[in-house]
């Protein structure tokens, strides 16, 4: 705020000529035309208009905006102590002695100065204000000065400086944190809580998978065994899949622990002996294996061989006929396929049902209570199914 100093008031100048005109405005029904002047305009308006609207009243009445402080203040007025001087014809006022003033500013265009003059038990509000002649210090009002504390109504302080100080202090913003402190949850939030916990702990689920861990050492889907197979018995083949783990199941007790990988049913792997010649594109496709896995080269040995000319120890995979191998693919796509899909509607329910009683916590967060969002979810429903028509 750029305005130049604004000098103290001359009370000499600014209530010394109102002073002798009280005791004819506690008498008189109009105002004097030189006493307008000494008003703001604000106070001037209003004794010009009301004097006129009265003619019982005397306009001393006006000047005060508190109505239960007139009658004292009309009472001053008529007393001795308002009666001019014989000689010099003014109410002998010592300015620097009886009177007291006090100054604040209640913002950037209103400064304010209220002298209490103690002999007199009166108190006069001047206001800093524009008028026609210019900038100056004027009547706001004149009331009865308060007792024991006549500036306890006011406040303010003894110089205009301090007062355009306080003001420019507290138009800074504090600094204060105000802490926040969250309301109560009533029982329908509560149990909304509750539920919105068991959620997250369902979902928190997936954060366990094995897949952030350190990787272990990788399995064959193979059955991990190396006991002779009997070829008498096909169901004693297929049998030893059960022990494979199922591709949809996240728990797998290799990775937990340090696992001898072997390999299954005669194969060896080509990944632990580099020595060992890789297979040509015929064998991997005449044996229907592809990965690492490399057919094992039978132990040389100096024992005599048998009568077929293999190591009685060596175990030879038997190819799945044709019709056998399609079957059991088709029947194993299609319990995955099942797997799968029961696995992903599961997710969706769940998804669904976090997400409605998300929106029935924001409705009632909302002041939407529980029958409105039932009639909106109900109505948006009946709409989904005329669109499905």
């Amino acid at each position: 705020m750029t305005v130049s100093p604004i000098r103290p008031p001359d009370l000499q100048q600014a209530i010394g000529p109102l002073i002798p005109a009280l005791r004819a405005a506690a008498a008189s029904l109009q105002p004097s035309e030189s006493v307008l002047p000494l008003l703001t305009p604000i106070l001037r308006q209003r004794v010009h208009l009301l004097s006129f609207s009265s003619s019982n009243d005397p306009w001393i009445r006006l000047l005060c905006y508190d109505v239960s402080k007139v009658p004292k203040l009309t009472k001053i007025a008529q007393s001795e102590r308002l009666e001019p001087h014989p000689a010099s014809g003014e109410v002998e006022i010592d300015w620097d002695y009886d009177a007291e003033t006090r100054f604040r500013r209640l913002d950037e265009e209103t400064l304010q100065a209220f002298v209490v003059i103690t002999g007199l038990e009166l108190g006069i509000l001047l206001t800093y204000c524009t008028v026609e002649d210019g900038e100056g210090w004027r009547v706001g009002e004149v009331t009865v000065a308060d007792t024991p504390s006549p500036f306890s109504s006011f406040g303010g302080v003894s110089a205009i400086a301090e007062a355009e100080r306080q003001f420019r202090e507290s138009k800074q913003p504090k600094s204060t944190a105000v802490p926040i402190v969250n309301p109560p949850l009533n029982n329908s939030q509560a149990r909304g809580q509750e539920d919105e916990d068991d959620d997250d702990d369902y979902w928190a689920q997936y954060d366990a998978t094995p897949g952030a861990k350190t990787p272990a050492a990788k399995r064959s889907p193979a059955p991990q065994t190396t006991r002779a197979w009997n070829g008498s018995n096909e169901d004693d083949y297929y049998a030893q899949y059960d022990d494979v783990q199922p591709a949809m199941d996240n728990h797998d007790p290799d990775e937990e622990a340090d696992v001898d990988v072997s390999p299954p049913l005669g194969l060896a792997s080509g990944a632990t002996d580099a020595t060992r010649n890789e297979p040509s594109d015929g064998e991997v496709a005449q044996n229907g294996i592809q990965g690492s896995w490399t057919l094992a080269e039978p132990p040389r040995s100096s024992s005599p061989r048998s009568k077929s000319g293999d190591d009685p120890n060596l175990v030879h995979p038997l190819p799945r006929p044709a019709s056998s191998t399609g079957s059991h693919a088709s029947v194993e796509k299609l319990e995955a396929a099942a797997a799968l899909q029961e696995q992903n509607n599961f997710g969706v329910k769940q998804h669904v049902s976090r997400s409605i009683k998300s929106l029935f916590l924001l409705s009632q967060a909302s002041g939407i209570d529980r029958e409105e969002f039932e009639r909106m979810v109900k109505t948006e429903l009946d709409m989904l199914g005329l669109m499905e028509d």
